[in-house]
């Protein structure tokens, strides 16, 4: 089988890193990738958002199967171009992309579906922003009904910064306040069947013990010990079988991987959002772990016969993955710090190190006319990631692999999978 991955960042590289060991999968193609995935991708440079340039290269290279990456290009109708062309495609269409697409659309789902989440409205003026307010109470939470790039929601006690948030985008989503850890639970969709993957838990704030910002994400492990051991079934039957009832009911069938960010709150698990693609940096820990040959399970999908396969099985042990984010995210990014130690960390076992914003730039030496250098591209740069016999030794070889990438301004948290998100996060909001 060939395969083509679309995008450029951490999520690419781990999913093309899958791929290539599987053994079902004879060539990986990346468009446009980054400096790590080509090192187990050929790289093609493609506009991911052109719908009919990424259908012309699946054309031309002839391949089985495409996996469309983030978010943005989905929602804009990639996959259904290359649907289109008859081509193989693990992503929604850009109907069923509005589950992630609009914040108010995917609530539309979940009350039509009758899946647990959180009461909310969507607002589009002050006056309504300020009732919703009032009626849920603090701690607010308010969603910027777009895509935000996983920035778009803030949840804090502070009112001032609640209403602020609303006048910043164009329509919002006001929620009341989830209490309880939060856990990622991926499922893999082929519009009628679906398997979950192992839950994750996703550390979203800049700093140290939940405070900061939120970001894109800083790091992430799996499994979880501490949750009920039939987390994901339980997921699978409440919120996913559900919603893609209700989806196919709107004649937007979902294929693809569905996110399903929960509060595993005292009454149970709730449905904080919905994401239509592999979270990034919570699926790494999770594709580390899986035994099942990634590239069958994401073409069984992508052709409507998920059923004719097992459920995907997971290796024993944990994984933790860490993030170095660039000086100043995600306020701003630094772009063009040399980045040193990568070969290093990568020499760890069981380690990788996954590039998420890195550059390769020409700095001629002396004698060495090509010499190059691998640079910062703003954001978050690179994850470690690393497998170990549980999650406190996964931790300890992610953190000493870490500890050997230098790079100006470089940020991380210290306290990745140290304790269950919920406990430290919660306790902390702005």
């Amino acid at each position: 089988m060939k395969t083509l991955v679309i995008g450029t960042g951490g999520r690419e590289h781990a999913l093309a890193l899958a791929l290539s060991q599987d053994p079902s999968v004879a060539e990986v193609h990346a468009a446009p990738g980054n400096p790590g995935i080509a090192a187990v991708a050929t790289l093609h440079d493609v506009d991911p958002m052109s719908g009919a340039a990424v259908a012309d290269l699946a054309a031309a290279l002839g391949v089985d199967l495409v996996v469309v990456g983030p978010e943005a290009p989905l929602v804009a109708g990639v996959a259904d171009a290359v649907r289109d062309r008859g081509i193989a495609v693990f992503g929604p269409s850009a109907a069923a992309a509005r589950l992630e697409g609009s914040k108010a659309f995917a609530k539309d789902v979940m009350a039509a579906a009758g899946v647990p989440t959180a009461g909310a409205q969507v607002c589009t003026t002050a006056s309504e922003v300020v009732a919703a307010l009032d009626t849920y109470g603090p701690p607010y939470v308010v969603k910027d009904d777009a895509l935000a790039a996983g920035k778009g929601v803030v949840v804090t006690r502070d009112r001032d910064e609640a209403l602020a948030h609303a006048e910043s985008c164009d329509r919002v989503v006001v929620e009341e306040f989830l209490d309880g850890p939060e856990v990622s639970v991926f499922a893999i969709c082929d519009g009628t069947t679906a398997y979950a993957l192992q839950p994750a838990q996703d550390f979203k704030r800049i700093f140290d013990g939940g405070r900061g910002p939120n970001t894109g994400g800083m790091g992430a492990y799996s499994p979880l010990t501490w949750t009920r051991p039939d987390l994901a079934e339980v997921v699978l039957e409440q919120v996913v079988r559900p919603t893609l009832a209700e989806m196919a009911r709107r004649d937007a069938p979902f294929v693809g991987c569905l996110y399903v960010g929960l509060a595993l709150t005292p009454a149970g698990p709730r449905v904080i959002e919905f994401n239509v693609r592999f979270g990034d940096p919570d699926s790494q820990p999770v594709l580390a772990l899986l035994e099942s040959p990634l590239g069958e399970l994401l073409h069984a999908a992508a052709t409507g016969h998920l059923a004719d396969l097992p459920a995907p099985t997971f290796a024993d042990g944990a994984a933790v993955t860490v993030v170095l984010a660039s000086a100043g995210y995600p306020e701003s990014s630094s772009r063009g710090d040399v980045i040193r130690g990568v070969g290093a960390a990568g020499g760890v076992h069981d380690v990788d190190v996954i590039h998420a914003g890195t550059a390769i730039v020409a700095a001629p030496e002396p004698g060495d006319p090509d010499h190059r250098h691998l640079v910062t591209a703003g954001g978050r740069v690179l994850a470690v990631r690393a497998r170990g016999y549980d999650v406190d030794d996964a931790r300890a070889r992610a953190y000493a692999a870490a500890d050997l990438i230098t790079f100006d301004g470089l940020q991380r948290r210290s306290d990745i999978a140290a304790e269950p998100l919920g406990v430290v996060e919660g306790a902390s909001l702005r």
